[in-house]
């Protein structure tokens, strides 16, 4: 059974913590140069965003397990995706290992709690 104080996908804490994620990248995707405007900067911050835009997919097709698994599925793919474009960022000497390094730990534990949301899907679903 969800917890009461649920009642939609912002009071999730996953989905808090992403999203704070996705706006911390945003700001520091603004020092990127800008040759990379349509390339690596947008595709980090589409699959940062995406992780927050199929989290609410996931809690809004919460009546069927499958469907509810497959977005939470698709939000951790979209959390791993970011990681490989952060360190893309890296690697490309466009921000410093150390400044990202706390929100690439970050979206570790984001991908470990909706591992933990798709390992446990019954306590999530509507209906049983």
């Amino acid at each position: 059974m969800m917890e009461s104080k649920i009642r939609r996908h912002t009071d999730l804490i996953v989905y808090q913590r992403a999203y704070t994620a996705a706006m911390t990248l945003f700001e520091t995707t603004k020092s990127f140069p800008i040759e990379e405007r349509y390339s690596l900067i947008d595709q980090v911050r589409r699959s940062s965003r995406s992780v927050c835009a199929n989290l609410a997919e996931a809690w809004q097709k919460r009546r069927y397990k499958g469907a509810f698994i497959a977005k939470l599925c698709d939000s951790e793919a979209e959390a791993a995706e970011t990681q490989v474009w952060i360190q893309f960022a890296v690697d490309s000497k466009y921000v410093d290992r150390e400044i990202v390094k706390p929100i690439y730990n970050e979206y570790d534990e984001i991908i470990a709690m909706l591992v933990t949301m798709i390992n446990n899907p019954d306590k999530w679903i509507l209906f049983q």
